[in-house]
């Protein structure tokens, strides 16, 4: 299989780099990722500024973007060949619940299923640099399976893997989005100058974390697999709407 891989926190972490030595075993891989960390950015493009692209010494590709930016560049300018299947990860700490609204590891995938491809995203659920071939293995796994399950058109997997040893994971289990309670963490300090300066603090803690979510799943030492829509039409809805919207109402 043709795979393009990339990531949210940039082409020198540790995540890419263990992904991509197991992926390459089996596949075709080619690894475009942006030249820093980039979490946090969604599914920003970079619009006003030209991108460039440049091979190091590992044969990796650094781009000067977004995770979006890596994959449009690569699968519109770069590879030679269309990938199979575009992988982001892995990301260094978890994208569950809310988390994934924000995340670039994730973008990257939708990136990719917004160009037509299957993608998905995996997360190890901890910030410390180990256990990341508990990812890769769960990860070659899951690409093995997609062979005789191939994924719909209109969604992308979202894989987050406790950061234990791979002999310890319980299984894996198919989840829903959990939620977070508001995070109420903005920080207020001031630089050299004296000015006043804010950073983003903690995240908020877990609020739904019930049987069934991400977030119940890591906690008990399964993988977490969530299937995302791409289209984040509320389609139940839509009738409803269209029924209040054509409601002929006496204005004053």
């Amino acid at each position: 299989m043709n795979i393009l891989l990339s990531n949210d926190d940039g082409v020198n972490a540790v995540g890419i780099a263990v992904l991509f030595e197991h992926l390459s075993k089996e596949h075709d891989v080619t690894v475009i990722a942006p030249d820093r960390n980039c979490s946090g950015m969604s599914n920003a493009l970079s619009l006003h500024s030209p991108l460039r692209i440049e091979k190091m010494p590992n044969g990796f590709y650094a781009v000067n973007g977004t995770p979006s930016d890596c994959v449009q560049l690569g699968i519109n300018k770069f590879m030679l060949q269309e990938p199979d299947l575009v992988v982001s990860g892995i990301n260094h700490g978890p994208n569950l619940g809310d988390d994934t609204i924000y995340s670039g590891t994730v973008a990257a995938a939708l990136e990719g299923r917004h160009m037509g491809l299957p993608a998905i995203a995996v997360s190890l659920c901890s910030k410390k640099e180990d256990h990341f071939d508990t990812a890769a293995k769960v990860t070659c796994d899951i690409i093995r399976r997609l062979t005789s399950h191939p994924l719909e058109q209109n969604e992308i997997l979202n894989i987050n893997v406790p950061a234990i040893p791979y002999e310890c994971i319980k299984g894996i289990a198919a989840t829903r989005l959990g939620k977070r309670h508001r995070a109420e963490t903005m920080v207020e300090s001031t630089d050299p100058f004296g000015r006043t300066i804010y950073w983003y603090g903690k995240l908020g803690s877990e609020q739904d974390a019930g049987e069934g979510t991400d977030f119940d799943a890591v906690n008990n030492n399964y993988c977490s697999v969530t299937p995302l829509s791409v289209d984040m039409t509320v389609h139940q809805k839509v009738s409803k709407m269209n029924a209040w919207l054509n409601t002929k109402e006496t204005m004053n």
